[in-house]
């Protein structure tokens, strides 16, 4: 048997029979068989902890399902509890439900990353995807008698013997068009200009398998349709991006994939059909299909939008609300790391130099040192330069929103303008709505500019120089001359009106704030709720303190109500693997990590999203009615120094939590899917009897 491990690295190979189990039951649920098989890679010492393998992976469920047509399954995950890549099979009787369109799945890999995993492992990895949409690989694992066998199969996936080149000149039917990806089995020539070719892009969250496998679905369905298909991965191991000839000549775009495009402007004026990654898995002939009619629609739609949306509803791309909504949430998403990091510095100062050391703390920073203290010993010190620093970070906040909602549109050139229009938004006092409008004008002005054409001497300067200096100047002179004014003064009435609001008024923006926070767990709506809170936080303003209080203990809730429901009141209720995530939810509801609570909602939506959305809302309502501050933007448990109130607060978390717990533990009893439930533990009885 040969050695699967990357070449030119140590370590254990990615697969051995001891992973591996054949026909078995590992029980009805994806998160038993899971758990199973991340036990198996614990015990074979390729994990640290099971429960974090577990959860990363259960995590990755939650995003999107990772069932295959075919009954294949390939729940997938990077971890810092695994410690090398590695792969789980097992071929499952009964079959398990993995969220595929066509049914439940009989072959699943579990495919283990580390945190860091190199790029020669990721190849590996990347490799045994692809060989999964290839029936032949499927129906060899369906038929092997042992995990030797098993072992030798995918061995000969990741670690192909050479061709015979002899062999490959005689073969009577001409090469598959390949993808154009780093990636790809092998390399092919750009085509000739007036070869009819589509290009595309694929990529997933993680970047492991569905990366590759949409890509070889893609490829063999241009092979069906006779038209040479180049995609371009933009997975873990890397990317080669694809030959600026074959774009040009490509006659439409298919961008398959859940996250940002990188060098999206790259495709700009090409007909494009885009959706998420899985579909170019499911039904790859149909969306080349559509590829095609987009090639030969004038008013199809475009990237970026540079014609008219497609008139056939069924080109399945993104439309105008979903890339807005995907541009500003990359700017929050990379707001956040400010956000904490100064928040906590700043809460961190309060507690060594008290609350009054906001005003002096420069001073103190700037005129004193360790070997010369002032007035109050080391404690005002180390709190003066704590605060310092968290506000410094702090000031970060806008700018870098701004930043990357222009970065999100133009890409690298327009994070310069954008960074500068998020500080021109605080500097006349425009803020937040500042930095969100002045971003996506950051983003639309370079993203234009770019599009300029230019002297092919210049082309070079473009991104680096023009495009980053005419589009700050606009941007500038607008939110200065234009803009700044009108959007301070809408940013003026907003925290007038916060800090007006009281009685029923607050105890309503309680209840919204809530609601956002548990509606879908770190999601789109939670992101809303939380930069809402943290982009007014002001030490000063005791509104703004209210809300990020009512921000933080709502989304606390949803996982402290399935540790109580799933541990504590009804455990029986709940499968093995979620009694084992209600332990780690535990800490992580305590730590403001709403997203311990996704395994949940992710298995059951129906009954447990409402039932934390209750909660929430109670939690929210109760913190604005008994006026309870926060001054830090996260930590949970960790900054209750930072709270003012703490005896209120923790009474409106611990009501929250328990009617949420309540809620979800009377939706399972009293309002069962079916006979599956019944099956999580025995003693249950079916709501029939």
């Amino acid at each position: 048997m040969s050695d699967t491990t990357a070449a030119g690295s140590s370590g254990p190979e990615i697969i051995s029979p001891e992973l591996i189990s054949l026909d078995t039951d590992l029980g009805s649920t994806k998160e038993d068989v899971i758990r199973s098989l991340a036990a198996r890679l614990t015990a074979a010492g390729r994990a640290s902890d099971a429960a974090g393998l577990v959860d990363a992976a259960l995590a990755r469920e939650a995003q999107s399902a990772t069932g295959l047509p075919g009954g294949i399954a390939i729940p997938h995950c990077r971890a810092e509890a695994v410690s090398s890549a590695s792969l789980g099979f097992a071929r499952l009787d009964p079959k398990v439900d993995f969220g595929a369109p066509d049914g439940p799945a009989d072959l699943v890999f579990l495919i283990a990353a580390p945190e860091g995993a190199g790029a020669e492992h990721m190849k590996l990895l990347s490799s045994l995807a692809r060989a999964l949409v290839r029936p032949a690989f499927v129906t060899s694992l369906r038929e092997a008698s042992t995990p030797d066998e098993i072992v030798r199969l995918v061995d000969e996936v990741l670690n192909p013997a050479p061709k015979d080149p002899a062999a490959n000149a005689a073969a009577a039917t001409p090469p598959a068009p390949v993808s154009t990806g780093k990636h790809a089995t092998e390399e092919a020539p750009a085509p000739a200009p007036a070869e009819r070719h589509i290009v595309a892009v694929t990529a997933c969250p993680t970047g492991i398998a569905h990366t590759y496998m949409a890509a070889d679905s893609l490829v063999a369905a241009g092979e069906r349709a006779g038209v040479k298909v180049h995609v371009e991965t933009q997975g873990s191991s890397g990317s080669t991006p694809l030959d600026p000839s074959v774009i040009a000549g490509a006659a439409a775009v298919i961008f398959a994939t859940d996250v940002g495009v990188k060098g999206r402007e790259r495709f700009a004026g090409k007909p494009v059909v885009a959706s998420g990654v899985k579909r170019a898995i499911n039904e790859p002939d149909k969306m080349l299909a559509e590829a095609l009619r987009a090639s030969e629609n004038p008013a199809a739609a475009t990237v970026d939008g540079t014609a008219a949306a497609a008139a056939d509803s069924d080109a399945g791309s993104v439309g105008f609300g979903t890339h807005l909504r995907q541009v500003l949430l990359t700017g929050v998403s990379y707001m956040i790391p400010f956000v904490a990091a100064g928040g906590l510095l700043i809460a961190l100062g309060f507690l060594l130099g008290g609350y009054e050391i906001s005003g002096p703390a420069k001073d103190i920073v700037l005129n004193n040192s360790i070997t010369n203290l002032p007035d109050g010993g080391l404690a005002t010190y180390l709190g003066a330069v704590l605060f310092q620093i968290g506000s410094l970070a702090f000031s970060f906040l806008v700018p870098a929103l701004a930043g990357y909602i222009a970065f999100a549109i133009a890409d690298r050139p327009g994070i310069a303008p954008g960074f500068t229009a998020g500080a021109v938004a605080v500097f006349v006092g425009a803020g937040f709505i500042g930095g969100l409008v002045g971003g996506l004008i950051a983003g639309v002005v370079a993203l234009y500019i770019g599009r300029i054409a230019v002297p092919q001497w210049l082309r070079g300067l473009m991104p680096v120089v023009i495009i980053p200096l005419f589009a700050t100047l606009v941007v500038g002179a607008l939110m200065f001359i234009v803009l700044g004014r009108p959007l301070a003064a809408i940013t003026s009435g907003l925290t007038d009106w916060l800090n007006g609001l009281s009685g029923s008024s607050a105890i309503f923006l309680g209840i919204i704030l809530g609601l956002m926070m548990c509606f879908d767990l770190g999601g789109p709506v939670n992101k809303a709720a939380y930069a809402f809170a943290v982009a007014g936080l002001n030490v000063n303003d005791p509104a703004t303190l209210r809300i990020m209080a009512a921000v933080m203990a709502a989304g606390m809730v949803p996982p402290l109500a399935m540790a109580l429901a799933s541990t504590v009141l009804r455990p029986k209720l709940f499968s093995e693997a979620e009694r084992e995530n209600g332990k780690a939810a535990w800490l992580l509801g305590s730590a403001f990590i709403s997203e311990g609570a996704i395994p949940f909602a992710a298995a059951d939506p129906l009954r447990v999203i409402p039932s934390m959305m209750a909660g929430g809302a109670v939690t929210g309502a109760l913190i604005m009615a008994f006026d309870v501050t926060l001054s830090a933007p996260h930590g949970g448990i960790f900054v209750f120094f930072a709270v003012g109130g703490i005896g209120w607060f923790l009474v409106s978390l611990a009501a929250g939590t328990v009617v949420a717990a309540l809620a979800v533990v009377g939706a399972k009893e009293f309002f069962r899917k079916g006979p599956s439930d019944a099956e999580l533990d025995p003693e249950i009885v079916p709501a029939a009897a």
